[in-house]
């Protein structure tokens, strides 16, 4: 496992509090997120907080390794059961995508590790950082909680390219079983 992704686990612990091993798992898996959650907590569902067509500006073309202005799918999305579990954001680049997986990221309400397993989308995971930061108002009000929140951010690589930027969520109060 990458140095930086353990010095983020040490830093965090050291800062907020000891994590529990599904906190661990979740915040450094290279696999999906959606199934672990489903284990975990049962099946999990999508709500859809915001989802649209954008032109990519500088700092989402420099995450995704495309042009400016290049289409990107900008998706906000709360994973629950009866509660909510992460909330997400991701930064797809469609010019990448087949186009039955588009249609399935338009529809919004299926998870992202499932529509690339049922397209048998060969792909790998990247996490890129992990840390802890203040909830925003929104995500008090998601959560109801004013509980730091444990963050991490991950690209999905598939062909050699950055599919799909993620930054995933969840109040350190979550999954301490």
């Amino acid at each position: 496992m990458d140095q930086n992704i353990l010095d983020g686990i040490t830093n965090i612990e050291n800062k907020v509090g000891k994590l529990s091993n599904a906190q661990k798992i979740l915040l450094t898996t290279d696999g999906s997120v959606t199934t672990i959650l489903d284990v975990i907590r049962g099946h999990v569902t999508i709500e859809t907080l915001e989802q649209k067509f954008i032109e990519a500006d500088t700092e989402m073309a420099q995450l995704l390794k495309i042009e400016e202005g290049d289409t990107v799918n900008y998706r906000v999305v709360v994973i629950k059961t009866e509660e909510p579990l992460i909330y997400a954001i991701s930064l797809i680049a469609v010019e990448r995508l087949e186009n039955d997986m588009k249609e399935d990221l338009i529809r919004a309400d299926i998870p992202i590790g499932r529509i690339l397993r049922k397209h048998n989308i060969e792909s790998r995971r990247e996490v890129k950082s992990i840390y802890f930061e203040d909830p925003s108002s929104e995500i008090k009000e998601i959560f109801e909680t004013n509980s730091k929140m444990l963050t991490r951010t991950y690209n999905i690589i598939h062909k050699d390219q950055i599919l799909i930027w993620l930054l995933e969520t969840f109040p350190y109060t979550h999954f301490k079983d």
